[in-house]
């Protein structure tokens, strides 16, 4: 019997659809569950059109009052009965409350190598240090911030005159390769760490 996954998007679903692409073929996975925080996400549409159920919690009238948001999307996500839970762009923070009630199912892809980098302007970052090479990284979602265990890593060199929207631009394809990869081993139980590089490299 194949794997339950429900996947949690804010924007256009990017990696959404790269994970969704992956799982048309065979494999251990099927999509039941594409859930947004954002009305106007486009990854809805996308979904839709592949015929995966989609569903949205607006966070915006739960606004200070995340116990209430987290529990209208543990009743869509319990509804639809998922196995595993795909973070792909979803830019809420969660509560402990909600990830012990789901820990060792959630997965999340971070752009940068971690443990390096962990929160927000990874690619920024990145460049002021200085890297010689810059990535992303696959994780099981704990209560520290990008901090659970890495299931696989991604890496691309920095070049000369990068700024943080080339580097993005140029990991992107890295990310659609990594977490759909990562996915289809956790889904067949292979918590071994992936690591990736660039063609050619």
């Amino acid at each position: 019997m194949k794997k339950r996954v429900a996947i949690l998007i804010s924007g256009s679903g990017s990696n959404m659809e790269a994970l969704v692409r992956d799982m048309e073929a065979d494999h251990p996975a099927e999509p039941v569950l594409v859930l947004a925080n954002n009305p106007s996400a486009g990854g809805l549409t996308k979904a839709a059109a592949r015929n995966i159920p989609t569903a949205c919690i607006d966070h915006r009238p739960y606004k200070g009052n995340r116990p209430a948001f987290e529990a209208a999307l543990t009743e869509a996500l319990t509804a639809a009965r998922p196995d595993i839970i795909c973070l792909a762009g979803f830019m809420r923070i969660l509560t402990p409350g909600f990830i012990t009630r789901w820990q060792g199912k959630m997965l999340n892809i971070h752009p940068s190598i971690l443990p390096l980098f962990r929160g927000l302007h990874t690619h920024q970052r990145a460049l002021d240090a200085g890297m010689a090479v810059h990535g992303c990284t696959v994780h099981e979602v704990t209560g520290e911030l990008d901090g659970g265990p890495i299931l696989g890593q991604a890496v691309i060199p920095v070049q000369a005159g990068d700024t943080p929207e080339t580097l993005a631009a140029r990991l992107l394809p890295m990310e659609h390769k990594l977490y759909p990869a990562v996915l289809r081993r956790f889904a067949m139980g292979d918590r071994s760490k992936l690591m990736l590089a660039p063609s050619g490299a």
